[in-house]
């Protein structure tokens, strides 16, 4: 399976409270259609303190995932986020490009 945000593409936050955020994608979970971004979407979770497993209660701040289509690709050369299209070279190879300079993300 061709996703077109993959783990550890940079991106940029499109909408939302976090809009105009960039981090890491920590995870894609390809079901849901979402992503898990670096710093992006926290939440402050309260957790009880468990002996069983040794844990300690208190809050903790975690990332939460964000809808795949709220997030962008971020482009370097053109410094804002890009379209993802899909290229086959001449080996047969399926590559992601940038739909604005057909730029090659993965080569």
């Amino acid at each position: 399976m061709s996703s077109k945000i993959r783990k550890g593409d940079s991106v940029i936050v499109l909408s939302g409270r976090d809009k105009g955020r960039r981090g890491t994608v920590l995870k894609v979970l390809a079901a849901e259609r979402q992503v898990i971004v670096e710093g992006v979407n926290r939440v402050k979770k309260h957790t009880r303190p468990n002996p069983q497993s040794n844990t300690p209660g208190g809050i903790i701040e975690k990332e939460m995932p964000l809808p795949m289509g709220k997030v962008q690709l971020w482009n370097p050369s053109t410094k804002k986020g890009g379209r993802v299209g899909f290229k086959t070279l001449a080996d047969g190879k399926k590559v992601r490009i940038f739909k604005s300079n057909g730029e090659m993300i993965d080569v």
